[in-house]
């Protein structure tokens, strides 16, 4: 029997977006080892963090010609060997660099969402999109399960420096891997890849475009706005997580990484789950409330958390929230590239990762800001948790089938 033609290109994605995924994953627990080392303070992971976003809204933002003329998947492999490139700043006592190299990493975060879009609009029967995109989406905490697992293993064994060297290798082989693949899944306008027009100030008049796309149905903006507000949660778990875990719980680099990892595992789980019952019961209004009210619930008991809770209390909830906090995206995608016109899906795409990516920009510097002046973990968390039920708000209310 012959493999069905969307299984290469989901493949595909889904080997880029582990990676990109992987990329940013590492900035939240590597980066206490780094900050120990040279004295930065705790809260700079929230800065760090807010930089790789930055990078990734750059490129929605004025790489839309490179996007078109080169294509998203060869875009996406670029924009990663870039990132593994920019990660030897970390090796200097500089936060201003380490914040440098953390935007040019995120320049793969941000193509990678509309590059994956359009290749997988064209290729997925439409009775599989919701399972298909959450399939694509699982790639991002899988990428934080390898992350959480690896790092804290490395930093303990070689120390933080030859642990980043390592990661550079595990991010560019499956970029080379990919790398011929490019040719078939990519629709370009016949531009050599060493002939595009590099991003510059002329393209940031496009930034408008992609946002201005999200008019052509209130269903499509208000979908944009409830990932918007998913991502408020999950911003911060990936990257506090960590660093909450070691500060407040008092946990090794060791078993914070392990739990991350749990919750990443929780990621991959839920985003296929949440994607099939999504196409089971055909409402993606349904699915996405059932995750904004274990995401809300989850959240607020991370910040009620104490040293004194048992281990296997901690493991459970992170696994609960990996799969809820971070498994709306497969589906919140889908439906944003359902509901745009044919034409526009990279551009619809495009507008909702940039309002995604605000949100991680600001979110987690917001989120280190607050700690720092209150020092209550808690309190930021409940506020966190707070946002995400207002996705019951903002969800659509149309009953329209996701077919």
């Amino acid at each position: 029997m012959a493999a069905p033609g969307w299984l290469i290109p989901v493949t595909a994605i889904f080997v880029l977006q582990t990676t990109t995924s992987f990329v940013g994953r590492l900035i939240p627990i590597i980066a206490p080892a780094a900050s120990n080392e040279f004295g930065w303070s705790g809260s700079s992971i929230g800065y760090l963090t807010a930089s790789y976003s930055l990078g990734g809204l750059a490129i929605l933002a004025g790489g839309a010609t490179m996007l078109k003329q080169v294509g998203g998947v060869r875009t996406v492999q670029l924009t990663l060997l870039l990132g593994v490139a920019s990660m030897a700043l970390f090796l200097q006592p500089s936060i201003g660099l380490a914040l440098l190299a953390c935007f040019i990493m995120g320049l793969s975060n941000g193509a990678a969402h509309p590059a994956g879009s359009e290749v997988l609009q064209r290729f997925s029967p439409p009775e599989k999109r919701n399972l298909i995109f959450s399939i694509k989406q699982a790639g991002v905490p899988l990428g934080g399960v390898i992350a959480g697992l690896a790092i804290p293993a490395l930093v303990l064994l070689t120390g933080w420096r030859t642990a980043l060297f390592a990661c550079a290798i595990l991010i560019v082989l499956p970029t080379l891997l990919t790398w011929r693949l490019s040719l078939r899944l990519d629709e370009t306008r016949g531009v050599k890849p060493w002939h595009f027009t590099l991003p510059g100030l002329h393209s940031l008049r496009a930034f408008r475009a992609p946002l201005q796309s999200l008019g052509h149905n209130p269903g499509l903006f208000r979908m944009s706005i409830v990932g918007s507000l998913f991502a408020i949660t999950q911003s911060c778990w990936f990257t506090f997580t960590v660093i909450y875990l070691i500060d407040k719980l008092e946990f090794s680099l060791g078993l914070a990484g392990a739990v991350f990892a749990v919750m990443q595992v929780g990621g991959v789980i839920g985003r296929v789950a949440l994607g099939w019952f999504s196409d089971y019961v055909h409402s993606a209004t349904l699915s996405l409330s059932v995750a904004a009210i274990l995401s809300a619930v989850t959240t607020v008991l991370l910040g009620l958390s104490t040293p004194a809770w048992p281990l296997w209390a901690i493991v459970t909830l992170a696994f609960v929230a990996g799969s809820s906090a971070a498994s709306w995206n497969g589906v919140q995608i889908a439906e944003i590239a359902r509901r745009s016109p044919p034409d526009q899906i990279p551009e619809t795409a495009a507008g909702s990762s940039i309002l995604i990516n605000l949100i991680n920009m600001l979110v987690p510097a917001a989120f280190a800001a607050f700690v720092a002046f209150s020092g209550r973990y808690d309190y930021a968390f409940g506020l966190v948790g707070l946002c995400t039920l207002l996705v019951l708000v903002a969800l659509p209310r149309d009953r329209q089938a996701a077919k």
